[in-house]
């Protein structure tokens, strides 16, 4: 039994042992090995993909989160009221600072890039005539305003320009103001050029001690934005010894659509003319010959004085403008939308068209909503008619046609001379626009004649004016300096500038400056209000009389030519 058991025991045991499988390798050991390596390495390299692509999801969030914060501080200066708004001087900087960190890539992520990344021209080329100490009698030029610093400075300034002109050597000094909050906002953050809104301007007048003020509007129409104006200067009126308002472009409005006047009449045939020559035609007769047709683009409002855009159009046609078609952005009135001014000029046969502004400034309205590239302007409307043969942009402002700039001249005219407007609100005995009023403005309107020269030995107060405000006396001195006297009765001034930009002077044309041996007035370096600053010690011949200077930029190592005078 015992012999049997164990003979049982071993035959299972082998059994069992037999069942078992043998493990073997493969016989191609190496390249199993090697197809295992490779699969790891195809993981590792899908893991590492996997963090370059989080990375660059990271960075595109980083950046797009910089271009956000950019895009919120510009809507944060993007106001009309900055009182209301709690926008300060410090906030346009920080926008401009923000966007000036950003790298190129970020800065096409800002949803409003052009508000700093467009180019509109040089801002040094425009005076924003903001200066002090100017006198008792003051032309205060309104505009609405503009970004576009090339036509701020040609449109608006050419106007300005126009008034200084014919006005400066009769005693009054020609200041600016503009009615847009937002537009004076964005010129200070991007260009870092301070323009005074309408009530600063009326604040500065007041601290310099203005008693005769002309308010010389250039809006086009008595529209919104001059209700406005009004209602701003007649909270001042009792500050001034004279407020006189003259008229607005295309002076009164008139009862009907067929309303028309020697204003509407004046710049119908100026802007048609400029119109006509900028497109290479001799005559509006030639360009009709040519089937060509211009369309002038205002902007439209719901206020009353809409109706002016009809007598434009009734302007026009008086004129046997057959061709000319008046259109505005805001299609009001009606009859001046986009559509109607399309179908217009279809149903006469025009196979060629010209657009240019009716606006003052060729800003926002004539590069984008006239002559831009997007569906909505009237350029792409003009083309996606595929009615005409050519569609044309003419990108000019009526501020910078002489004639124009003449009308505005003839305005102030009429307000010195006492025919002037008598805005609501103004009944009181200091505002003067009768003709027997006008006379006692045109008693300071006399032409200003130099005083006595003859000073003897010693020092004295006088001041000291330039015509570009970059070059200027600091303000510290609150535009008084002192003029000294020697034994030979020669004179020089001394007058500290607004900080370094200027490092040298020369009493005569820039390039006697430039010559081997040229003599510069004295220099030396002063702290004014905390700041540093050139003063210079200059010569001077004659007083109340502008006298040439040359100026050389620091920075730039170019010499500049300006003129100045000394008044006493």
């Amino acid at each position: 039994m015992r012999k049997r058991f164990l003979t049982l025991l071993l035959a299972a045991t082998l059994a069992a042992t037999s069942a078992v499988p043998v493990v073997t390798q493969p016989a191609n050991v190496e390249a199993a090995t090697k197809k295992t390596t490779k699969k790891s390495a195809k993981k590792t390299t899908k893991k590492k993909s996997a963090k370059k692509l989080t990375a660059k999801q990271k960075k595109t969030k980083a950046d797009q989160a910089a271009a956000d914060k950019v895009q919120n501080l510009i809507e944060k200066i993007y106001v009309q009221d900055n009182v209301k708004a709690g926008v300060t001087d410090m906030d346009l900087k920080k926008a401009k600072l923000a966007w000036d960190k950003l790298t190129t890539a970020q800065k096409k992520l800002v949803e409003d890039s052009d508000y700093f990344g467009r180019d509109t021209g040089d801002a040094a080329d425009d005076d924003p005539l903001h200066w002090n100490h100017i006198g008792p009698n003051e032309i205060l030029v309104v505009s609405f305003g503009t970004s576009f610093n090339n036509s701020r400075a040609e449109d608006i300034g050419g106007i300005e320009n126009a008034l200084t002109q014919a006005y400066q050597n009769k005693g009054w000094s020609v200041r600016r103001a503009f009615t847009s909050q937002i537009i004076i906002n964005h010129v200070q953050a991007r260009d870092n050029e301070k323009i005074d809104n309408v009530e600063q301007a009326l604040d500065r007048a007041v601290k310099n001690g203005v008693k005769n003020l002309v308010i010389q509007p250039t809006h086009l129409m008595h529209g919104a934005e001059y209700d406005e104006l009004v209602n701003t200067v007649s909270k001042y009126k009792e500050k001034f010894d004279t407020v006189t308002f003259s008229e607005p472009l295309l002076g009164e409005v008139g009862a009907n659509g067929q309303s028309v006047n020697a204003d509407k009449e004046n710049v119908s045939k100026a802007v048609v003319a400029q119109a006509v020559s900028d497109a290479g035609f001799k005559s509006l007769a030639d360009a009709k010959a040519n089937d060509t047709a211009f369309v002038f683009m205002g902007h439209g409002t719901s206020h009353d004085a809409a109706i002016t855009y009809d007598q434009m159009q009734s302007q026009m046609t008086d004129l046997k403008y057959d061709n000319v078609f008046i259109g505005t952005v805001e299609g009001k009135p009606a009859d001046t939308a986009s559509a109607q001014v399309i179908a217009k000029i279809k149903e006469a046969g025009y196979k060629n068209v010209v657009l240019r502004p009716l606006m003052v400034v060729a800003g926002d309205h004539a590069n984008n909503d006239m002559a831009g590239n997007d569906a909505d302007s009237w350029k792409s409307q003009f083309v996606a008619s595929k009615a005409f043969d050519s569609v044309k942009c003419q990108i000019a402002g009526l501020g910078r046609i002489s004639d124009i700039e003449q009308i505005y001249v003839q305005h102030t005219a009429n307000a010195l001379a006492g025919n002037a407007i008598q805005p609501k609100g103004f009944e009181g005995k200091n505002i003067k626009v009768s003709a027997a009023s006008g006379a006692a403005i045109q008693a300071v309107s006399a032409p200003v004649s130099a005083k006595k020269t003859e000073l003897k030995k010693g020092k004295y107060t006088v001041g000291f004016e330039t015509d570009f405000y970059m070059f200027h006396m600091n303000d510290a001195l609150n535009g008084k300096t002192k003029l000294t006297v020697n034994k030979n009765g020669k004179m020089t001034v001394y007058v500290p500038l607004a900080s370094t930009g200027f490092d040298k002077l020369y009493v005569g044309s820039k390039s006697n400056a430039k010559k081997k041996g040229a003599k510069y007035c004295k220099r030396k370096t002063v702290e004014l209000n905390g700041e540093k600053a050139y003063a210079f010690t200059i010569p001077v011949k004659k007083l109340n009389t502008e006298f040439t200077i040359a100026c050389h930029g620091k920075d730039s190592g170019k010499w500049f030519e300006h003129t100045a005078k000394v008044t006493y």
